[in-house]
């Protein structure tokens, strides 16, 4: 299909602080006991999406993503890993390794998705209308504890979610307006030019953005050369992009001659007349674009399109710590068809290295991993625990991830909570919407309420 696909793994992500470390970027965190970035490419591969670019923030983090790149994709994947600085922004990111894009069209897909929705399927629509840029929209997901859980502790003060308006044509194809909920006070400005041209706007406020586009690399690298200042594709290039469809400003002057002639009014008044006449006899309905384009004053558009998932579909960017609990609760549950395991007849995986105590329980919809060691008269619900973990007696595990090589004292009681690697519970802690950084001790006898434990 000749697209070049780019994943934008992010770095050390401030708001998933203390679950990110210096040892554990964002792209490693762990979902079923695999890095989140393991289900972004097995998604590429299954759609034969193979030539990637991951661009990782900072030199570290990079290493420490290329590392288990190589020790994961060994033969399967065609994978570079690009280091760019840090904050620079995902457009920043696109025009730090712009040298290293060469295809005529690039899938950018951010690499905190956890996802059965086909990227193929966007590249298909973005070459079918010859668009300059195709935005996968899907269902607001449903955030939030399950019955008797925790919510991530943390997350309980966050702002209101900053649900994406969508505004989509009548054919549900062309993407005519887009913002953030917050940014909507009491108007809503629409460009009157694209509003008469598409003859009426449905308005959606239960699709959002997924971070998953196709762009024309053409159209990309010009307008990151043009906007030196923008540093977001959803905030930045992707609004512009929508406001200026009918006027576009993308293409240079040297392009327009090429495309028009000479550019005197006689040819252009003549190629015009020629794209109306293709139009009027197209069997099918020609775009607003091209009915726009066919004026007699050379109007030079680009088309902004959608891909709209199916709501059966799942779909979860991994971008807060009540992301990191939904995802993980998700993919043991009712989404376990993504985790690449083989659930028992309890809809548990139990490790076979792993080893139990007597009376002790492991409920479905739970995961415990390779050489793990649980004691007597435990019970561990709804929740993942790591590698090389090591749980005393008399523990309770509700609805929580338990990160490699945690310890974990006698009656010790834990929900909702995140507890990170080689982390220790001493004795008779109890925890409830907690998260405890890697290595992080948590004193015998204590407990907590919605509190993050990290070294200051």
């Amino acid at each position: 299909m000749d697209f070049q696909v780019v994943i934008l793994a992010g770095g050390f992500s401030s708001n998933l602080v203390p679950l990110v470390s210096k040892e554990v970027p964002k792209a490693l965190l762990p979902v079923a006991n695999r890095p989140v970035l393991s289900y972004v490419l097995d998604l590429l591969e299954s759609n034969n999406l193979k030539d990637l670019i991951v661009v990782v923030e900072g030199e570290d983090a990079a290493l420490k993503v290329g590392g288990w790149i190589s020790s994961a994709c060994v033969d399967r994947l065609h994978v570079e890993v690009a280091a760019v600085a840090e904050n620079v922004g995902t457009a920043g990111a696109l025009r730090a390794i712009a040298h290293h894009l060469t295809a005529k069209d690039i899938l950018i897909v951010s690499g905190d998705i956890v996802s059965d929705i086909p990227p193929g399927a966007v590249a298909a629509t973005h070459r079918r209308h010859d668009a300059a840029v195709t935005v996968m929209l899907c269902a607001q997901p449903v955030s939030g504890p399950s019955e008797s859980g925790g919510s991530g502790g943390k997350d309980k003060t966050k702002k209101p979610a900053c649900d994406d308006i969508i505004g989509l044509d009548s054919l549900k194809q062309f993407l005519l307006y887009i913002a953030k909920g917050a940014e909507i006070k009491k108007d809503t400005r629409v460009k009157k030019s694209i509003l008469c041209a598409a003859g009426k706007m449905e308005i959606r406020s239960d699709l959002m953005d997924s971070h998953i586009y196709a762009f024309k690399r053409s159209v990309l690298q010009e307008v990151l050369d043009q906007k030196p200042a923008f540093r977001s594709l959803k905030e930045d290039v992707l609004p512009y992009l929508v406001r200026t469809q009918l006027r576009s400003e993308i293409f240079s002057d040297q392009n327009n001659v090429e495309e028009n002639g000479n550019g005197n009014g006689k040819n252009n008044m003549q190629n015009n007349e020629v794209v109306l006449s293709q139009i009027l006899s197209n069997a099918s309905l020609p775009s607003f674009h091209q009915v726009y384009e066919s004026g007699l004053d050379s109007r030079k558009t680009h088309k902004c399109c959608v891909y709209i998932a199916d709501e059966s579909k799942y779909f979860v960017r991994l971008n807060s710590i009540q992301a990191f609990m939904d995802v993980n609760r998700d993919v043991i549950g009712d989404a376990n068809h993504l985790s690449g395991y083989s659930f028992s007849a309890h809809h548990n995986i139990v490790h076979p290295s792993a080893e139990l105590g007597s009376k002790t329980t492991v409920g479905p919809h739970c995961m415990l991993g390779e050489g793990s060691q649980v004691g007597d008269k435990c019970s561990v619900k709804r929740s993942v625990i790591g590698r090389h973990c090591r749980i005393g007696s008399n523990v309770k595990i509700v609805n929580s991830v338990v990160m490699d090589h945690a310890t974990i004292g006698d009656g010790c009681s834990i929900q909702g909570s995140v507890i990170c690697s080689n982390a220790q519970l001493q004795e008779r802690v109890t925890l409830r919407d907690c998260q405890v950084e890697a290595g992080y001790v948590v004193c015998a006898g204590s407990e907590h309420k919605g509190e993050t434990f990290a070294r200051k």
